[in-house]
């Protein structure tokens, strides 16, 4: 044997290497004269062994029990892409080799000795055809059941891991394999896919520290009645779901919120964490307060979602006077929550009954929605969905049905006719969705998972903007002309932004260069950039104490912005200066902040980040869905677990290259549901293209 330094590692062809991958992984320096035997080097743990190749497999895969090592240095993310490996060689190697297909009753070497060899070829393969579909059919079959007698969705056949489970099936040889059981799937496995989905989210946390992150929370309460506390790390349009709490016999108090906020933000990462945004509840507002006084870089941001929302139940649902001042709003409102009574009403009586409610699908294809008052804008939806129905409901009322039709209160079906037929009720319900409509346009553009944090100070005066010229073109006033109406509705909105302002939607807002270009400032008059802004300027600089509180890092990103704002020194090139209109905010930063090194990594931070916590609500769905009625002994642990795969590989999934094309195309988009269907705001969108939602 020549001396160890001098062997020289002997190459396989590339077949070789193609059918047995492993190979790859080890360097093989000397061939046994006879046999199989081999002496090779692992790449990883650098040991020498002697075998053949499956004495290589069972080192890389970590095979106990083979008598040969397993290997030390196989982490779990290499340990999967060698199984990975071996697998695709697999099913590559099965596509190349002709179907064996033993057939019913045929003897062992029936074909020997054919004095026809041709002709009996050919009929056998027609015969192994004609058998081979016949297995498939029943497969076929046999999977159907399984929908039908589980209830199933329809959807699940899109499913890209459905798919993939068959496919690996059907390209292995697995003879006597039997499906996991019910304690296997729940106990074991679900421990085991949670740790190999946690593993797939590192590619996905190593962002963070670049594009930054915000931890959202919402609570919730189970089928069981107990109070759940969720949090979702959003980066990127990409929120992850990190944890849920179960706060049962706890005070839920700003400190205990805090102290459960503190624990995720060390989890991520407090460098890596831009905001914490909750609902505006007092518990809510105080945890985030503690959690921004402790951390330099965090601050706490109120859901912008839920401040729309809550300016629109003002103006929709006028409460009793109780003071002089709110006898004032009372009386220039109440109009507001009568019609959107009389739409419910409406909506319930149709709905409640089985006649009144057949007779209406007759003249609608849409159909009237059942929407929560939980739901976000739930009284905008329903008036946008009876405009939708008007000549529906018109023609329902009028019909020779509805007048032989005997209801036993015909007081009631008299106020329903007299609503539906009456124009003034209808010209006073299209003006409500009509001022409304710029609020609930800001709703549904913020109640996403995109980035909009830089965008929200500026949506908020063009969406009041946008309302006030509504109501003026109603009531046919001057902008100089004074409007009581709008002033109730525009102090309503004012006092709502000035409860959910903060100085991160000031800083984002300065850092958007497209609001420093002339085509911007002269889209509307008054507009000013936000460096003339007083309010701006006065909240940008609290930001920048709080990020930089170091007095030379404050000096120089001072610098840096008035250099970003007067567009000065390098930044005064012409593409520089043009490409604030043209390119999206983050692609203007990645391409021309250079110069303005400080102000540029906080930039890409600010920009990528949402303005709501809407994706909690969105978790509470899959947690509803997940732990509904039927599945209430779930222990919470359980359902946790459940959450974070579900949830995650469908985020997971959404980043692979075959999401958008195949078979599997949006496979988590739709579908048809069993269980009760969940409305949301952005629901409508379909509602308004005249699509029913099945």
């Amino acid at each position: 044997m020549p001396p160890r330094d001098e062997r020289v590692p002997i190459e396989l062809d590339e077949q070789q290497k193609k059918n047995y991958p492993l190979w790859n992984h080890v360097v093989l320096l000397e061939k046994a004269p006879t046999g199989g035997n081999s002496i090779w080097r692992c790449k990883y743990c650098n040991q020498e062994h002697n075998g053949s190749y499956s004495r290589v497999r069972n080192h890389l895969l970590r095979v106990a029990g083979t008598g040969i090592k397993i290997c030390p240095k196989v982490t779990k993310s290499v340990l999967a892409q060698l199984k990975s490996e071996v697998a695709k060689a697999a099913e590559d190697n099965d596509r190349s080799k002709a179907k064996d297909v033993p057939l019913p009753g045929a003897a062992a070497g029936s074909s020997a000795g054919s004095g026809f060899p041709v002709k009996k070829r050919l009929r056998s393969s027609a015969l192994e055809k004609a058998y081979d579909m016949e297995n498939r059919n029943q497969l076929d079959a046999l999977i159907a059941r399984l929908f039908y007698s589980g209830g199933i969705s329809f959807n699940i056949a899109r499913n890209p891991y459905y798919r993939e489970a068959f496919k690996f099936a059907a390209n292995h040889n697995l003879g006597g394999y039997v499906p996991p059981s019910y304690n296997k799937l729940r106990t074991t496995l679900l421990k085991q896919e949670r740790a190999h989905v946690e593993s797939l989210l590192d590619r996905l946390k190593s962002v963070w520290p670049e594009k930054g992150v915000t931890i959202c929370s919402d609570g919730w309460t189970d089928a069981q009645r107990r109070p759940l506390i969720n949090f979702i790390a959003v980066a990127e349009t990409s929120p992850m779901f990190l944890r849920a709490i179960d706060a049962s016999g706890d005070e839920k108090t700003k400190e205990y919120i805090a102290e459960k906020l503190v624990a995720v933000v060390e989890e991520v990462g407090p460098k890596n964490v831009v905001q914490i945004i909750t609902d505006n509840a007092a518990n809510c507002k105080g945890a985030g307060l503690i959690v921004q006084q402790k951390y330099d870089n965090i601050f706490w941001t109120p859901c912008v979602v839920h401040t729309l929302n809550l300016a629109l139940k003002n103006i929709c649902a006028a409460k009793l006077p109780r003071t002089e001042e709110q006898e004032k709003v009372y009386d220039e409102l109440h109009w507001i929550t009568l019609i959107a009574g009389d739409v419910s009403f409406i909506k319930n009586y149709i709905m409640n009954h089985g006649m009144r409610l057949s007779m209406f699908n007759e003249f609608s294809k849409l159909k009237l929605l059942a929407v929560a008052e939980t739901r976000f804008a739930s009284v905008v939806v329903m008036l946008k969905r009876f405009l939708l129905v008007k000549r529906a409901l018109q023609s329902m009322v009028i019909s020779e049905a509805w007048e032989t039709y005997r209801d036993d209160n015909s007081g009631q079906a008299q106020f329903v006719r007299e609503k539906i037929l009456c124009p003034r009720w209808w010209e006073n319900l299209e003006y409500i969705v009509d001022f409304t409509d710029p609020i609930y346009e800001m709703l549904r553009v913020a109640d996403t998972d995109k980035p909009c944090l830089h965008l929200i100070y500026e949506m908020w005066d063009t969406m009041i903007e946008n309302v006030k010229k509504v109501i003026y073109t109603k009531e046919k006033k001057r902008d100089d002309e004074q409007s009581t109406f709008f002033t109730i509705i525009y102090d309503i909105l004012v006092d709502r932004w000035t409860k959910s302002n903060t100085p991160l939607h000031c800083l984002a807002h300065s850092l958007n260069p497209r609001y420093y270009h002339e085509k911007w400032l002269n889209e509307r008059p008054g507009r000013q950039p936000p460096h003339q802004d007083l309010e701006i300027s006065v909240m940008r600089m609290k930001c920048f104490r709080k990020f930089f509180p170091v007095t030379e890092d404050l000096n120089q990103v001072k610098d840096e912005y008035s250099r970003f704002a007067t567009c000065s020194e390098e930044l005064n090139d012409f593409d520089s200066i043009y490409d604030r209109w043209v390119l999206d905010p983050v692609k203007w930063w990645v391409n021309h902040g250079q110069p303005i090194p400080m102000l540029q990594k906080l930039a890409l931070k600010l920009l990528n980040q949402p303005a709501s916590s809407s994706c909690c609500e969105r978790n509470w769905s899959t947690y509803s869905f997940i732990h509904s009625m039927k599945r209430n002994k779930l222990a919470p642990e359980r359902a946790e677990d459940l959450v974070f795969v579900h949830n995650n590989l469908r985020l997971l999934s959404r980043k692979a290259e075959d999401y958008k094309t195949g078979p599997c195309r949006m496979w988590d988009v739709g579908g048809d549901y069993v269980a009760r269907i969940r409305i949301r705001v952005s629901d409508t969108i379909q509602a308004e293209k005249h699509v029913i939602v099945p």
